[in-house]
């Protein structure tokens, strides 16, 4: 089976995504099919858990990812249209009802309500990024965040315990937040954070960051990868002809099957309501997906329609 007819034998979620971005449908037969991620699949499974209270796993966040949080991120990632009747009623729910309470703990912030956001920046990213995605105005939680920012250009979660230098993890949570809310001079800094490192370098030594980096996840979650970064620049629109994506992009190519396609090389650990792929070392359409419209972006050397976005 050719590469871009496997991907279409899959979900909803996946299949509008390579009409839009691997085929050049018309936008009609991609709205579509996109809508069918609140009636079919992944996503309509997912919508069908959430609880009358409006949360998932019966809580706001937690270590695995069946809770509202990594739910709501899940359904961003899949293209749930913010303007469906299904996306609007889950959204209203969690913003009436749900708050950052949690029965095992007790926190300074347990009566925000959950698109208030947190402490962690990371977190706080995250849910920018999916508040701004199906319409809630969280402009307070970006002016935070902005204030937030370290003077390498990145951020970092464990600023509360005392790190004084960024993190690529808790960096490209924010910068998917900042692209959604659209702030570009901070964004812009971000970027640059992750750029001078060649996307996975130490700056002082070029020496990899960590290994594990160079091998891809779906869902990624909060965690950082190659892929991830280089599908947040496409999605930002950033100049696909810049010098410093060259190794990155040498990464991506080195991690494509002779098949054609690309591997899952690392499912994080936690629970989880839905099971995307096949396993570690199986065939995986969504980072196949992925790595082929970045593929497209820098050859094209163009930016790309948002991954996203209503319409």
């Amino acid at each position: 089976m050719a590469v871009i007819d496997w991907l279409l034998d899959a979900d909803p979620s996946v299949r509008w995504q390579v009409l839009r971005d691997l085929t050049d449908q018309p936008a009609d037969a991609v709205a579509t099919e996109r809508a069918r991620v609140a009636t079919d699949g992944w996503g309509a499974r997912l919508l069908a858990l959430q609880a009358p209270d409006g949360r998932w796993g019966e809580r706001a966040w937690s270590h695995d990812w069946t809770d509202t949080f990594h739910v709501l991120e899940l359904l961003r990632r899949f293209g749930l249209d913010p303007a469906s009747d299904a996306a609007r009623r889950a959204v209203g729910l969690v913003r009436e009802h749900v708050t950052w309470r949690d029965p095992d703990f007790e926190t300074p912030w347990a009566d925000n309500a959950f698109f208030e956001g947190e402490v962690e920046p990371c977190i706080n990213g995250n849910v920018v990024a999916t508040g701004a995605y199906f319409g809630v105005d969280t402009t307070p939680l970006v002016e935070r965040l902005l204030g937030e920012q370290l003077p390498d250009g990145g951020w970092n979660c464990e600023v509360e315990n005392g790190a004084t230098v960024s993190s690529f993890e808790t960096t490209i949570n924010v910068l998917e937040g900042l692209l959604e809310h659209e702030r570009s001079a901070a964004r812009r800094r971000g970027e640059e954070y992750l750029l001078e490192r060649h996307l996975f370098r130490r700056k002082t030594t070029g020496e990899v960051v960590d290994p594990v980096w160079l091998r891809f996840s779906f869902p990624h979650w909060y965690h950082y990868d190659v892929l991830r970064a280089l599908d947040y620049l496409r999605d930002a629109g950033h100049d696909a002809g810049d010098d410093r994506l060259a190794e990155a992009m040498s990464v991506v190519d080195g991690n494509q099957a002779a098949n054609g396609r690309w591997p899952i090389q690392n499912v994080h650990a936690g629970a989880s309501h839905l099971g995307l792929e096949d396993g570690e070392g199986t065939p995986s359409r969504w980072n196949t997906l992925r790595a082929m419209r970045v593929r497209a972006w820098c050859a094209t050397g163009g930016g790309s329609a948002p991954l996203a976005r209503s319409g």
